[in-house]
């Protein structure tokens, strides 16, 4: 089991702590579950869908405890992406880091990433 990722914005970020749970974000309640990404793929996701945005966390999860309702579903280019199939618990949350903006436009990972 290993750790897995969402971008969110800091005001839906902030509702969700207010809330006590996250649900997603409009795209994830449209699909019927939170759009997730691995160590590998979250760069990526950021410049495809979140690109040029300054407000943004990197929220990281473990994996463990998750059960069922985490599955691993083909999405880009057939690549398997984790999709959260349930509202995250925040105390299920890891780390949640800001996620800026570097000088070139592209957004800026921890190291461990």
């Amino acid at each position: 089991m290993g750790w897995i990722y969402k971008i969110v914005g800091k005001d839906e970020w902030d509702a969700a702590q207010r809330a006590g749970v996250y649900d997603g974000a409009p795209v994830d309640r449209a699909d019927g579950f939170i759009h997730f990404s691995t160590a590998a793929q979250v760069a990526e996701t950021a410049a495809k869908h979140f690109a040029g945005r300054t407000d943004l966390l990197l929220v990281a999860v473990e994996e463990e405890g998750l059960g069922t309702a985490l599955v691993y579903e083909p999405s880009r280019g057939g690549a398997l992406f984790p999709h959260l199939y349930a509202p995250l618990a925040l105390d299920r949350a890891g780390p949640v880091r800001t996620l800026p903006l570097g000088p070139h436009g592209m957004h800026l990972f921890p190291e461990e990433l």
